[in-house]
């Protein structure tokens, strides 16, 4: 399928990006990377756990946010919508964590292109991105309703700041009026823009002001050599120039994350399991409650909420 980009041309504050979080643990400023031929370099692998109970998933009750009929093709069919911001296989493995290796100034190509995010089904795609420091990111709507598109960034001494406040205005490619509509359609015109960030900060957040439960983060990085978890956990990372590196393993969701320092040795294969600790207590305002005074009737008139794409349990 064929879409229509928009080359470059967007200063940061127009964008449709994610907002920038500091990382205390990622140093502050990276030197530039060259490629060079990695003899017998080596291989980095193993599984990322949680590590505590999961989560309960957020939730956001769907009559108090615009678009409650076309959000709630995806919900539990009680009108709520959920956001798993944690997903956990039976074997405790967590997905989209982020591995990265620090330290790493020469070694493979750096092919990272321009990432793509999603709005599709009131929900951002992916929920973890990664973007080369410098470079650009893309945002189209799939959806036939507007999103409001806000970036803050934060970090522990300056507080937070919203970056910005910006539409994203719906597709109007997509039956709007057909609630069994699927998305076999162009993406339309597209945002692109490159994303430079501030000193020492390394991730960023976007989430939709309409839609609080349209969620989605990302992590520039300035080497190749990097990997975001899959449905069991696993990552590898590979072609890696003998040395002492800093792995970094980080989600979301989880705290500041965890670090330690790696020696790979020539062809060496090098496996490592790391686990990160659940968040414990009340970590969230959006749950799910069992009130009638929160139901589709509240409103007055009749709502039909349908979980059509998805249902959530």
């Amino acid at each position: 399928m064929s879409r229509h980009v928009v080359r470059p041309r967007f200063c940061v504050s127009r964008l449709i990006c994610c907002a920038i979080v500091l990382a205390l643990w990622l140093p502050a400023q990276a030197s530039s990377y060259e490629v060079i031929e990695v003899k017998e370099g080596g291989t980095i692998e193993g599984r990322v756990t949680l590590q505590g109970d999961v989560p309960e998933p957020k939730g956001f009750n769907l009559i108090t946010f615009p678009d409650p009929q076309y959000c709630g093709r995806i919900s539990n069919g009680k009108g709520w919508r959920l956001l798993y911001d944690f997903v956990v296989d039976r074997k405790a493995g967590l997905k989209d964590a982020v591995v990265l290796l620090e330290g790493v100034e020469r070694g493979k190509p750096f092919d990272l292109s321009v990432p793509l995010i999603e709005a599709r089904d009131c929900q951002f795609k992916p929920f973890v991105t990664i973007v080369r420091n410098g470079h650009a990111v893309e945002v189209v709507n799939m959806d036939p309703v507007m999103h409001d598109i806000q970036g803050y960034e934060t970090s522990l001494q300056a507080g937070t700041r919203v970056l910005f406040n910006s539409p994203l205005r719906m597709n109007a490619l997509h039956h709007r009026g057909d609630l069994h509509a699927t998305h076999d359609h162009e993406p339309g015109r597209s945002l692109v823009g490159p994303i430079y960030l501030n000193r020492g900060r390394r991730t960023f957040y976007m989430q939709c002001g309409f839609h609080a439960f349209m969620e989605s983060w990302a992590m520039a990085v300035n080497n190749p050599y990097y990997a975001v978890t899959g449905p069991d956990g696993s990552y590898r990372l590979d072609h890696v120039p003998p040395g002492t590196y800093q792995l970094i393993v980080w989600h979301p969701q989880s705290g500041p994350g965890v670090s330690r320092m790696v020696t790979v040795g020539p062809q060496g294969r090098l496996v490592e399991d790391i686990a990160l600790e659940a968040p414990k207590g009340n970590r969230s305002a959006f749950k799910v409650m069992e009130n009638p005074r929160f139901g589709p009737e509240s409103l007055g008139h009749p709502v039909d909420i349908k979980p059509l794409v998805e249902y959530q349990q």
